[in-house]
């Protein structure tokens, strides 16, 4: 499966962002689907995940209440809407897509065997 994420970009604090990843190639449905992030000399970390069914919605400490992740499966797509970002949410942004058939959605990075590219989300102060 390809995965394509966009929607990052450069704002202020405080303002909202919307990611996209579009999959393709792929039956999507089958997959829970991850949101990651890794700023400059950081581990990539999780950020957000979603169930196959979109069920189950599971988020890092540092995204609750700001962040909602969320699916549509007839469009083959993944969303994370991002709200009141801080400059600590600077990072490149990668979905990931898990194939393995696991009961619960990871939040390990190493889980997931299909990665977007990346999209820069830059917060500015």
């Amino acid at each position: 499966v390809q995965l394509q994420a966009s929607g990052g970009g450069l704002v202020q604090a405080g303002d909202s962002l919307r990611l996209r990843c579009a999959a393709s190639g792929g039956t999507f449905s089958s997959y829970h689907m991850g949101w990651f992030r890794q700023a400059p000399e950081k581990e990539r970390e999780f950020v957000a995940g979603i169930s196959r069914s979109g069920a189950y919605i599971g988020y890092a400490d540092s995204g609750k209440g700001r962040f909602t992740i969320s699916r549509d499966n007839a469009k083959n797509t993944v969303y994370l809407q991002m709200n009141g970002l801080k400059p600590d949410d600077t990072a490149v942004y990668y979905c990931a897509a898990d194939s393995n058939r696991a009961l619960v959605v990871s939040h390990q990075p190493n889980v997931y065997d299909y990665w977007g590219q990346g999209t820069q989300v830059t917060v500015s102060s």
